[in-house]
């Protein structure tokens, strides 16, 4: 049992012990395994070491795409869209819909569909990529400079697994996003499109997200899978082996780093003195619950915090605090403090 007050900042271990797992390695440059609820490190390789990054370059073209622009917004393929490499074909003076050429875009990893992208949103190539590098900042990408939406080679667009790990985790927060990295294949109009991703076909609850490929760049790869509610997040960079090195990773990190309950809502967590009430004291829980990734053996800290007072009346599920969860001073997650009962006001009767 433990004892817990309130109005301190009182850290409480918690260990839990799993089935040990063996150690991963790879065939990447750089590569990073998170967690992506927590955005915890389950496993890194250079992963703060910049290199060409390819056709992965499209996850932040997609996202920079659906924040700044309506998917159902109608476009007119210029000349000047057409590009090297791969492409999802498009001809001059078709029209298609935003949403259309991030089906190319993240499928068939289109550089064509790339450039008409950032023309339909942003009017212009430059434009968009100002965008692109702006959400890079806002994400904390330190490592990170794009130069086009499509990841062609050149000495000002780079990123490293780290930046990129960030990058997929925001993405896959976006709805729209899911939906289209996840799409197996897709037949638009007179187009069937087929995604490049192995993985979601080979691999156990794979849910996206792309692949990317130039002769500088080598093989690129970021690969989400979910499982049992816990999704994670690979990336390797230059790897020559990525279909089976992302494979050993989830695996690892699914197996290694179980997605543990670690806060339960309701459980209790002290009391704060109320003021203006017949109850001196008011019950304070738990207010969701909380999941982290915790190897075998590790103990994850939790420290609540809450004023020492509240004002009557107060309604049960009123937010008073938090409970902050670490891992070795790592933040993993926030969850509410809640009081658990109505708490009325005391009444003065006059004489």
């Amino acid at each position: 049992m433990r004892r817990i007050f309130c109005a301190l900042l009182l850290p409480v271990l918690l260990t839990w012990w799993t089935v040990p797992a063996s150690a991963v390695d790879t065939s990447a440059a750089s590569a990073i395994l998170i967690d992506a609820d927590t955005g915890r490190v389950l496993y890194e390789q250079n992963a703060d070491e910049p290199r060409l990054i390819a056709s992965i370059t499209k996850i932040m073209t997609a996202l920079t795409a659906l924040e700044h622009c309506s998917t159902d917004k109608v476009y007119t393929v210029q000349s000047g869209d057409m590009a090297e490499g791969s492409s999802m074909y498009l001809r001059a003076g078709e029209r298609v819909t935003l949403e259309e050429l991030l089906y190319g875009l993240m499928l068939s990893s289109g550089n064509d569909a790339a450039l008409a992208v950032a023309r339909c949103v942003s009017g212009s190539v430059e434009r968009f990529v100002a965008l692109m590098n702006r959400k890079a900042g806002e994400l904390g990408m330190e490592h990170t400079s794009f130069a086009n939406p499509n990841g062609l080679d050149h000495e000002d667009h780079y990123s490293t697994a780290r930046d990129m790990a960030r990058l997929a985790r925001c993405a896959m927060e976006n709805e729209t996003f899911c939906r289209i990295v996840s799409t197996r294949s897709i037949t638009i109009g007179e187009r069937t499109l087929v995604n490049h991703n192995k993985l979601l076909g080979w691999y156990d609850g794979c849910v996206g997200i792309k692949t990317g490929f130039t002769k500088a760049a080598g093989r690129t790869l970021v690969s989400a899978a979910r499982r049992e509610g816990q999704l994670l997040i690979a990336v390797t960079l230059h790897d020559g082996n990525d279909w089976q090195d992302h494979r050993n990773l989830l695996d690892y990190g699914f197996s290694a780093f179980p997605r543990t309950l670690a806060l339960t809502a309701g459980e209790q967590a002290g009391s704060t003195r109320v003021k203006g009430s017949f109850l001196l004291t008011a019950p304070v829980t738990v207010g969701e619950n909380f999941y982290c990734p915790l190897a075998a053996g590790e103990e994850a800290e939790v420290s609540y915090s809450c004023p020492d007072a509240v004002t009557a009346p107060v309604a049960a599920g009123t937010v008073v605090g938090e409970a902050v969860v670490t891992i070795r001073g790592q933040e993993l997650g926030r969850v509410p403090l809640i009081i658990s009962r109505d708490v009325g006001m005391h009444m003065v009767r006059k004489p």
